[in-house]
């Protein structure tokens, strides 16, 4: 890797079909209020607990994108990293995660177009084991001929 690449970037050269990268988070009262602000969603669900022990969900939730935040943070910051431009991806949520919530997220390599430099990614968002979020990225991975 060249000096100038940021650290912990990893280039569409070096990238191999099934490498993953993971983060691991514990999602605050204070991350909800933080992406409400920055969203501008205060969908009461997120942000009152009386309105929101009467939904189905029985409690206050996290924002799904609030998670889904998560694995852009692991793209971004590991897998490919710095560099890395984001081109599409899909989301199906399964399962809420509630203020406490410990989050596993994670990001595998499913395919690779080292011509386009173009990066297939699964991903998925954990609660104590139990999948919450599943989808697909594609992104385009820095290189070191175009630094």
């Amino acid at each position: 890797m060249l000096d100038n690449m940021p650290r912990g970037t990893i280039c569409i050269e070096d990238i191999e079909m099934g490498m993953s990268r993971h983060l691991r988070k514990i999602v605050t009262d204070e991350d909800i209020r933080m992406f409400a602000e920055v969203s501008t969603d205060h969908n009461p669900v997120h942000m009152d607990e009386d309105y929101a022990n009467d939904t189905i969900f029985q409690g206050r939730i996290a924002h799904g994108m609030l998670t889904a935040g998560l694995i852009s943070a692991v793209i971004g910051e590991q897998l490919p990293g710095h560099g890395t431009v984001y081109m599409g991806q899909t989301l199906k949520f399964l399962a809420p995660v509630r203020p406490g919530d410990m989050v596993y997220a994670e990001v595998k390599v499913i395919d690779i177009d080292h011509a386009k430099r173009r990066v297939r990614l699964e991903c998925h968002c954990a609660v104590d084991g139990k999948k919450v979020l599943i989808g697909e990225a594609t992104v385009l991975a820095p290189s070191r001929k175009f630094d």
